[in-house]
Order: structure tokens, then sequence, then C-alpha cells
């Protein structure tokens, strides 16, 4: 990777609920400060409106912060690079219209970063035990809004080659734990309470789907289903067997998401293979992938727990990649609700 002693990147996200903003020297972190908007939890998901508001508080001294945790004055940044979508556009907004005030103060570069490759290109932040991938290279994009397998050709060339028809693997998680009467986010749970449970205790169907497309509806009615008619039979049947259930339901979804990465290698070739997203958080796909490295020879790229939620660095590291480029537009880049991976 190119270096340059003089770049520092100012980054801010805010695509949905997290208010972050991040300092960057070069491809190393010096500051990634994440306010979380804990509000949304009485209402089981994210409140747009209230996530906004929540970004409107936040960002003054979320930025302050990192600056100050940085040990730089807002004089030394070459650039600000900004989430500038997917994600909920009141948020995006929030976001987009500080980052190019600030950058039109200070009379430098606004970058506008898509979120989803900020995801994968997390996987370019130098860090203790760093090791990145080589082009080409798979990806598994999981969040709580998208599944997808991504062929990564560069930086800046990236090919959906998979994605859900549906529901996301996150949202999957997060319904399956709502009905179960877990709190919001509720996969963190899940996978907490599946290390205590037998994976095998209970069957689910996995949905049937053709090439390397995903679909997690079938799989939450039958999780719907199945609870229901447990619970008819035995009122206590969830508390009795909650680490069973989360056990079983991680099961059957991390061996979907396995199928289909085994097969987008098998179709390409290509045994470099990476998570990004919030859900490669989830300990059971982390271990799969490593079981895998070893049965398949893959090459695995599992990133740092801290880059796999929504992040500043994330976009840092976008903005970085860019500015060294020249690969962005001086004058405009406007938020926008849905953005593809294959967009910049």
């Amino acid at each position: 990777m190119p270096n340059n002693p003089e770049i520092y990147i100012l980054a801010i996200e805010s695509s949905c609920d997290d208010t972050s903003a991040a300092v960057l020297y070069n491809d190393v972190v010096l500051s990634n400060v994440v306010a979380n908007q804990k509000i949304h939890s009485e209402f089981g998901g994210v409140v747009p409106e209230l996530a906004s508001r929540a970004h409107q508080q936040n960002i003054v001294p979320v930025v302050h912060q990192a600056l100050q945790k940085a040990n730089i004055v807002k004089n030394q940044l070459k650039a600000i690079a900004f989430t500038k979508g997917p994600g909920l556009m009141g948020s995006l907004l929030v976001g987009t219209s500080f980052a190019k005030s600030m950058a039109q103060a200070l009379d430098i570069p606004y970058i506008g970063v898509n979120h989803m490759q900020g995801h994968i290109l997390a996987h370019f932040i130098k860090h203790d035990n760093y090791k990145k991938p080589d082009f080409p290279f798979l990806c598994l994009t999981i969040s709580g809004g998208h599944t997808e397998i991504v062929k990564v050709n560069n930086y800046f060339e990236m090919e959906i080659l998979g994605e859900t028809l549906d529901d996301a693997v996150g949202e999957a998680f997060d319904k399956s734990a709502k009905i179960l009467g877990l709190d919001y986010p509720g996969g963190p749970l899940i996978d907490e309470y599946a290390k205590k449970g037998n994976p095998k205790a209970f069957k689910f169907s996995k949905p049937s789907v053709s090439g390397l497309n995903f679909s997690f509806s079938g799989l939450k009615t039958g999780i719907l289903y199945f609870v229901q008619k447990e619970t008819k039979k035995n009122s206590n049947f969830i508390s009795e067997n909650i680490y069973d259930i989360c056990a079983s339901i991680q099961a059957v979804i991390v061996a979907i998401l396995m199928e289909k990465l085994e097969a987008a290698v098998q179709k390409t070739g290509i045994k470099q293979v990476a998570i990004a997203g919030g859900v490669s958080a989830n300990s059971e796909i982390r271990k799969q992938l490593l079981e895998m490295e070893q049965k398949k020879g893959w090459k695995t790229f599992i990133p740092k727990f801290e880059y796999t939620t929504d992040n500043a660095a994330m976009i840092g590291i976008v903005g970085y990649l860019k500015y060294l480029a020249d690969s962005y537009n001086r004058n405009e880049s406007n938020a926008t609700a849905r953005l593809s991976v294959e967009k910049e």
C-alpha cells in the first residue's frame, strides 16, 4: 500500500443508529469513537426519526473526541470522509451535511464513501497481527440490512455474485430473537446463548434457493410456527429450552452461509475468503470459516471486532485509499439511502 506520512483523514459514519468519528494516519487508526443510541431498544428496532435526532446531538462531541484522542488539530486534516449510503436517509444527511460544512470551512476535500465498501475494505486497516487479502478475493458481507457474496477485484471494483432475495441475515437473527422474547438487538444474544446449547436439538428447514443467492424469510416463518406450536403444548417451552433453540437457529443460519460461500469458491476458483459486516462478529461464523481454511485450503480473513459493527474507521480507510488514488468527486457527493456495493 502506498505510504505518505502527511495524510490525516477524519471520517464520519452515521448510516443508522451509531454516530462515529475516526482519525486515520495513512492506513493506521489513531482514534475510533462510537456513540451508541440505546433508546431504540425500547421499540425493538431502530426508529429513523429518533436516530437522526440523536446523530445531531452526538456528532459534534464525537468528532471533537476523535480529534482529541488522535492528538491532532483540525488544520492537519487532508480530507474528510463520510458515509454517503446506503442507510437511513435522515441519519445519512446529518453526517453528510456536517462533513461537507467542515471540509468547506477548512478548504479540504470531502469524500463520500459507500458504507458496504467500508465494511469490506476494513481488512486494509493496519494493526497488530495485520494481514490483508490479495486481489481478487471473495467477501461474505453480512449485516442487519445486507447479505452478499462479493468478488473484490480491487479497492474500487466489486461485483455481487449472490445476495439475499428478502431478509438479510442480521434481520433473521434479530427477528428470531424477538420471537423468543429476547431484547433488541437479539443477534448477539442468540450467539451468546447458543454456546450453551445443542445445535442439533431442533431441526429447521433450509430454504431452497438456486445459485449463490440467499433467502431467510421462510426460515424466519418456520421458526415462528415452530415456537408457536411448542408453546401451545408447553407454555414454558422457550424458557426451558432457550439455549438449545438458539443453538439450533444459529446452526441452520450459519450452515446456509457456509454452503453458499463454499459454492462461490468452487465457482470462481478464488480461495481467498473474507467476512465483513456486523454479523461477522458472530463466533460460530468465525469458527467455521477458520475450519474451512483447514479443510479446504482457503486463506481466510476475519476483521477485528471493533471493525465489524458500524464505525468510522472503515469509512476512513476507504477515504484514505480514494484520496491516494484521487478517486472522488471534489465538488459533490450526496447522501443516498440505497446504494449497491458495486457503486462508488
